[in-house]
């Protein structure tokens, strides 16, 4: 018997995130709104790449979930790495969340195979809009924003609870919008405010399709940032 093919939507590792929050009676802070949210034109090219090592993605207030690896993806891993600068400003912002709440990371660098393996599965059939799954390029100057080492996609937390905050992860449709609750009141569009903001005031920017994509010194953050990238190309220590 063949192994099944992994699925996009599976497994799904979180709740509800109004529904976990109005029952154990917790209120996320106030956030404002969204800023307009934009896709850059153009991505610069990584020309001179930071030294900055990979390192485990671990904290105490952060939760490695391993959506890839539990799903049965063939090259997915069961560790998790970011680049530690990129870790530092990660654990700022679980740091500043109030008692109760952390944050909860899907998938973290991702290996250039894996990539592949995603990018084709994803864009195997028409009709996925460009975007959601960067295709696996081998140049070191264009690579990939998982691949970096600087890219988490992540949700938050409550008293551990990973919460989905109104799309689940790796949701392909225009719910998955970060700013797609902007008009909807309700708790999911807070929920979605407070983690943008949290990642956003220790310097990551997030991916306008994908409510959970967050990146920091890759050519999507030098684009929106005015900066120069910072990563290329990442390998975990041998």
């Amino acid at each position: 018997m063949s192994a099944r093919t992994p699925r996009f939507d599976e497994p799904r590792l979180t709740s509800d995130g109004a529904d976990v929050v109005t029952r154990l009676g917790v209120s996320p802070p106030r956030w404002p709104p969204l800023p307009t949210l934009l896709e850059p034109e153009l991505f610069p090219r990584v020309d001179r790449p930071s030294s900055d090592p990979l390192v485990p993605l671990e904290h105490p207030r952060i939760v490695v979930l391993g959506n890839y690896h539990l799903a049965g993806w063939s090259r997915a891993r069961t560790d998790a790495w970011l680049r530690a600068t990129a870790l530092a400003r990660l654990s700022r912002a679980a740091d500043s969340l109030p008692d109760r709440w952390g944050l909860c990371v899907f998938d973290a660098w991702r290996p250039l195979d894996l990539q592949a393996e995603l990018y084709e599965a994803a864009y195997g059939h028409p009709g996925l809009p460009p975007g959601f799954v960067s295709p696996a390029d081998p140049d070191p100057a264009t690579p990939p924003p998982h691949l970096t080492g600087g890219t988490v996609d992540l949700s938050l937390t409550v008293d551990g609870v990973p919460l989905g905050l109104g799309a689940g992860f790796d949701d392909f449709t225009d719910r998955a919008r970060a700013d797609a609750l902007e008009s909807v009141p309700g708790i999911n569009r807070d929920l979605r405010r407070m983690l943008y903001w949290s990642l956003r005031r220790v310097g990551f920017i997030v991916l306008d399709c994908e409510w959970w994509h967050f990146e920091y010194g890759t050519r999507r953050w030098a684009a929106l940032t005015g900066r120069a990238p910072l990563f290329g190309p990442a390998e975990p220590p041998s």
